[in-house]
């Protein structure tokens, strides 16, 4: 279905557990071939993560924490050393302060606005440009947002105005780096029961009404989201760049 990504090589950022959009993701990557780098955040992660990444052939765990820029500039370092070339970058990372998706948006907090656009959006910035240089022979970069960066989503509060921003960065960098050959896409998947998910106040009701107003009429799987992760990273989406590509069942094509 996907061209072979055999002899490529990819660094995804946000595995959290085996039910995360990333680690369907990495797995994908890995059935396709290519030669993986995972990361997880911090030493609190580490048991769970590591052993899971661990547990695919040939893939090598790391840890960075994306708010933290000389953490940043050494994985890639480490990454320079062990792989030379980077052609994939999957950046799964986003998050605000558990208080600011509860209640009304109008209570957001400068620290937890702040929060919330430095992890889930500027360090897509600050790792496309540490990897930029690694990837001599083009590549491409793939984020994760969600509908609630264009309508109002109960609860998701600064968490959709820090995924509009996702988006916009999206097309700011596909402009940036396309000379260099890299392409640079978002994936706007429905809601899924992930660990950050379900932070979100009100989850159960958005995925009930998620499954009876979508065209398929039902919620999406993360198989789905890490298929089409494979799509965007192979040569069969060559022609793609400054898109978001919805799988969300068709949930977003409804107007009521």
């Amino acid at each position: 279905m996907f061209d072979d990504l055999k002899g490529r090589t990819a660094v995804v950022f946000g595995v959290a557990n085996k039910r995360s959009i990333a680690w369907a993701i990495a797995q994908g990557l890995h059935v396709a071939g290519a030669n993986l780098a995972i990361t997880y955040q911090n030493e609190r992660m580490e048991m769970e993560a590591k052993d899971l990444i661990l547990s695919l052939p040939g893939a090598e765990a790391f840890m960075c924490d994306v708010s933290k820029d000389e953490e940043i500039a050494s994985l890639f370092e480490k990454l320079k050393a062990r792989y030379g070339k980077l052609n994939v970058l999957v950046h799964s990372v986003a998050f605000a302060p558990a208080e600011e998706l509860k209640g009304d948006f109008v209570n957001t907090t400068r620290e937890g606005f702040r929060v919330a656009h430095d992890v889930s959006v500027y360090s897509l910035i600050a790792v496309c440009r540490a990897a930029a240089p690694l990837m001599e022979d083009g590549g491409s970069v793939i984020t994760m947002t969600y509908y609630g960066a264009e309508k109002v989503v109960p609860h998701y509060n600064v968490m959709g105005v820090a995924k509009a921003a996702l988006e916009c960065t999206v097309r700011y960098l596909a402009q940036d780096l396309g000379r260099k050959k890299i392409r640079v896409n978002a994936i706007s998947a429905g809601p899924i029961k992930t660990l950050a998910a379900r932070g979100i106040s009100g989850l159960g009701d958005m995925l009930r009404s998620h499954a009876e107003r979508a065209p398929l009429q039902r919620n999406v799987e993360v198989g789905e989201v890490g298929s089409t992760g494979v799509f965007l990273a192979s040569d069969a989406s060559s022609g793609i760049t400054g898109e978001v590509v919805y799988v969300d069942c068709g949930y977003n094509i409804m107007g009521f």
